[in-house]
Protein backbone atom coordinates (compact mmCIF):
# COMPACT_ATOMS: atom_id res chain seq x y z
CA UNK A 1 0.00 0.00 0.00
CA UNK A 2 1.27 3.48 -0.90
CA UNK A 3 0.90 6.05 1.83
CA UNK A 4 0.08 9.62 0.81
CA UNK A 5 2.85 12.16 1.40
CA UNK A 6 2.33 15.09 3.67
CA UNK A 7 2.31 18.41 1.76
CA UNK A 8 5.58 19.58 3.36
CA UNK A 9 7.39 16.39 2.30
CA UNK A 10 5.96 16.60 -1.22
CA UNK A 11 7.20 20.19 -1.56
CA UNK A 12 10.69 19.21 -0.36
CA UNK A 13 10.86 16.33 -2.82
CA UNK A 14 9.75 18.62 -5.66
CA UNK A 15 12.43 21.17 -4.77
CA UNK A 16 15.11 18.46 -4.63
CA UNK A 17 14.03 17.13 -8.03
CA UNK A 18 14.16 20.65 -9.50
CA UNK A 19 17.64 21.25 -8.04
CA UNK A 20 18.83 17.96 -9.51
CA UNK A 21 17.60 18.99 -12.96
CA UNK A 22 19.28 22.39 -12.69
CA UNK A 23 22.49 20.70 -11.59
CA UNK A 24 22.42 18.38 -14.60
CA UNK A 25 21.84 21.30 -16.96
CA UNK A 26 24.81 23.15 -15.46
CA UNK A 27 27.01 20.12 -16.12
CA UNK A 28 26.12 20.02 -19.82
CA UNK A 29 29.32 20.59 -21.81
CA UNK A 30 29.53 23.93 -23.58
CA UNK A 31 30.22 23.92 -27.30
CA UNK A 32 33.82 24.79 -28.03
CA UNK A 33 35.13 26.23 -31.26
CA UNK A 34 37.74 24.10 -33.06
CA UNK A 35 41.30 25.17 -32.30
CA UNK A 36 43.05 23.82 -35.41
CA UNK A 37 45.77 26.26 -36.40
CA UNK A 38 44.99 28.25 -39.56
CA UNK A 39 41.68 26.49 -40.30
CA UNK A 40 38.54 28.52 -40.94
CA UNK A 41 35.31 26.74 -40.01
CA UNK A 42 31.70 27.35 -41.02
CA UNK A 43 29.34 26.70 -38.11
CA UNK A 44 25.89 25.31 -38.79
CA UNK A 45 23.53 25.26 -35.80
CA UNK A 46 20.20 23.54 -36.52
CA UNK A 47 17.48 24.49 -34.05
CA UNK A 48 17.63 22.30 -30.97
CA UNK A 49 20.77 20.46 -32.15
CA UNK A 50 24.43 20.79 -31.28
CA UNK A 51 26.31 23.05 -33.73
CA UNK A 52 28.39 21.37 -36.44
CA UNK A 53 31.62 22.73 -37.85
CA UNK A 54 32.46 22.34 -41.55
CA UNK A 55 36.00 23.07 -42.76
CA UNK A 56 35.82 26.08 -45.08
CA UNK A 57 39.48 26.92 -45.77
CA UNK A 58 42.96 26.07 -44.51
CA UNK A 59 46.19 28.04 -44.14
CA UNK A 60 44.46 31.24 -43.05
CA UNK A 61 46.99 33.63 -41.47
CA UNK A 62 44.50 35.37 -39.15
CA UNK A 63 40.91 35.82 -38.08
CA UNK A 64 40.30 38.63 -40.59
CA UNK A 65 41.08 36.34 -43.53
CA UNK A 66 38.74 33.70 -42.13
CA UNK A 67 36.04 36.38 -41.71
CA UNK A 68 36.48 37.44 -45.34
CA UNK A 69 35.91 33.84 -46.48
CA UNK A 70 32.78 33.63 -44.32
CA UNK A 71 31.61 36.97 -45.76
CA UNK A 72 32.06 35.52 -49.25
CA UNK A 73 29.78 32.63 -48.24
CA UNK A 74 27.20 35.13 -46.95
CA UNK A 75 27.31 37.12 -50.20
CA UNK A 76 26.99 33.94 -52.29
CA UNK A 77 23.91 32.90 -50.32
CA UNK A 78 22.35 36.34 -50.80
CA UNK A 79 23.12 36.32 -54.53
CA UNK A 80 21.32 32.97 -54.82
CA UNK A 81 18.21 34.48 -53.24
CA UNK A 82 18.63 33.18 -49.71
CA UNK A 83 16.83 35.09 -46.98
CA UNK A 84 19.37 34.25 -44.27
CA UNK A 85 21.64 37.25 -43.80
CA UNK A 86 23.90 35.70 -41.14
CA UNK A 87 26.85 33.32 -41.36
CA UNK A 88 28.64 31.90 -38.34
CA UNK A 89 32.04 30.29 -38.08
CA UNK A 90 35.11 29.73 -35.97
CA UNK A 91 38.84 30.33 -36.13
CA UNK A 92 41.41 28.96 -33.67
CA UNK A 93 38.99 28.71 -30.74
CA UNK A 94 37.08 31.93 -31.41
CA UNK A 95 33.50 32.11 -32.65
CA UNK A 96 32.79 34.45 -35.58
CA UNK A 97 29.35 35.92 -36.30
CA UNK A 98 28.78 37.82 -39.55
CA UNK A 99 25.64 39.77 -40.40
CA UNK A 100 24.64 42.97 -42.20
CA UNK A 101 26.22 45.06 -39.40
CA UNK A 102 29.67 43.47 -39.63
CA UNK A 103 31.88 40.80 -38.06
CA UNK A 104 31.59 39.99 -34.36
CA UNK A 105 33.83 37.68 -32.33
CA UNK A 106 33.28 35.85 -29.02
CA UNK A 107 35.29 33.30 -27.02
CA UNK A 108 32.15 31.18 -26.44
CA UNK A 109 28.57 30.93 -27.65
CA UNK A 110 27.33 32.34 -24.33
CA UNK A 111 29.68 35.34 -24.29
CA UNK A 112 28.72 38.74 -25.64
CA UNK A 113 30.30 39.18 -29.10
CA UNK A 114 32.43 42.27 -29.69
CA UNK A 115 32.85 44.00 -33.08
CA UNK A 116 35.96 42.98 -34.99
CA UNK A 117 35.01 44.57 -38.33
CA UNK A 118 32.17 46.98 -39.10
CA UNK A 119 30.54 47.96 -42.37
CA UNK A 120 31.53 51.18 -44.07
CA UNK A 121 28.97 53.34 -45.87
CA UNK A 122 29.48 51.39 -49.09
CA UNK A 123 29.18 47.96 -47.41
CA UNK A 124 32.86 47.06 -47.13
CA UNK A 125 34.32 45.76 -43.86
CA UNK A 126 36.80 47.86 -41.88
CA UNK A 127 38.35 47.92 -38.42
CA UNK A 128 36.10 49.88 -36.01
CA UNK A 129 37.16 53.53 -35.94
CA UNK A 130 39.20 53.31 -39.17
CA UNK A 131 36.61 55.24 -41.17
CA UNK A 132 35.75 58.73 -39.96
CA UNK A 133 32.11 59.71 -39.76
CA UNK A 134 31.07 63.04 -41.38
Amino acid sequence: MILPLRPAVAVRLSVLALLALVGLAACAPEVEAPTDRGVCWRMIAPKGAKPKFLKLTENQPDLEHCASNLEAVRIRFLSLGATVDEVDGAYQGEFIFIDKRGVFVAPSLNATPFPALVRTGDGRLAVPGAVSQP
